[in-house]
C-alpha cells in the first residue's frame, strides 16, 4: 500500500524539535526520529511511484536533517522540516519537484527551475526575448494558474546584461529562477488525500515543463542540442 500522507506524530516531532533544537534533546528523542525518518522514506517512494505514472523521475532524495552552521549566525543544529526533491530524467526532461513539510501550517510544494545553469538561463531569456507572448500564454494556462497561481523566483535588480530595462518582457527577463509554489496546512499533510493532491498539482505544471524542456534541448535555430 502506498504511503498517502504523514502521521500527526511526524508533525508533533518537528514541532517539538523546533522548541528543543539542541543535541541532548535530539539524542533522547532518537527513537521518535527514526520512526519519522522511516515514514519520510516511505512517502518519498510513494510520491516517486505515483509521479512515474505520468512522468519520468530519474532520482529523488530526502535532505539531511543536519544544518550546515559553518557560516550561519543561527547555530541550531537541526532543520525543523522534512524536505524532498524529485528530478526528471535529463537531458530530455527538465524541471524539478519539491515537497517540504513544516509544522504550523507552513508546508508547501514547489516546482520549476531553482538554479538554472548559465547556459540554460541564457536560452530561456533568448526565447522570452524572441516570443514572450507565447511564454506568457504558457504560464497563464488556466489549468496551471488554478493550481500554481503565478511564477515566482529571484530576479536581477534592474535588467540582465544585453536587455533594455524598457523591454516589453523585462518582468520575465529579470528572473533568475522560475518557480511556482502551493501551500498546505498541517491538516492537509496528515490527510489521506495528500499524495493524490501532490500528484495532481505536479501534473498541472506539465505545460510549462514541456515548453521549457523544448527550449532547453534546442538552440535558437530549432536544432537539437543533444
Amino acid at each position: 500500500m502506498p504511503k498517502t500522507h504523514f502521521s500527526q506524530e511526524t508533525i508533533n516531532f518537528y514541532r517539538d524539535l523546533r522548541d528543543n533544537n539542541n543535541r541532548p534533546w535530539f539524542q533522547e528523542q532518537k527513537g521518535r526520529y527514526d520512526l519519522v525518518k522511516a515514514e519520510s522514506k516511505e512517502f518519498l517512494s510513494s510520491v516517486e511511484d505515483v509521479m512515474n505514472e505520468h512522468d519520468d523521475i530519474e532520482r529523488s532524495k530526502i535532505f539531511r536533517i543536519y544544518r550546515d552552521v559553518r557560516f550561519s549566525k543561527d547555530k541550531t543544529p537541526y532543520k525543523t522540516s522534512i524536505s524532498m526533491s524529485f528530478h526528471r530524467r535529463k537531458p530530455a526532461l527538465r524541471g524539478g519537484y519539491y515537497v517540504q513539510v513544516t509544522p504550523g501550517d507552513q508546508s508547501f510544494i514547489a516546482v520549476g527551475f531553482w538554479n538554472p545553469e548559465p547556459s540554460d538561463l541564457k536560452l530561456i531569456r533568448q526565447n522570452i526575448d524572441f516570443d514572450h507572448q507565447n511564454f506568457r500564454k504558457i504560464i497563464n494556462t488556466p489549468s496551471l494558474t488554478k493550481v500554481w497561481k503565478t511564477v515566482q523566483g529571484d530576479q536581477v535588480k534592474t535588467s540582465p546584461k544585453g536587455y533594455s530595462k524598457d523591454h516589453p518582457a523585462i518582468d520575465l527577463l529579470k528572473h533568475k529562477q522560475f518557480i511556482f509554489t502551493k501551500a498546505y496546512s498541517d491538516k492537509d499533510v496528515t490527510s489521506p488525500k495528500f499524495l493524490a493532491s501532490i500528484s495532481k498539482s505536479f501534473h498541472a505544471i506539465r505545460p510549462f515543463f514541456d515548453y521549457m524542456s523544448n527550449i532547453l534541448t534546442h538552440d535558437m535555430n530549432g536544432e537539437p542540442l543533444y
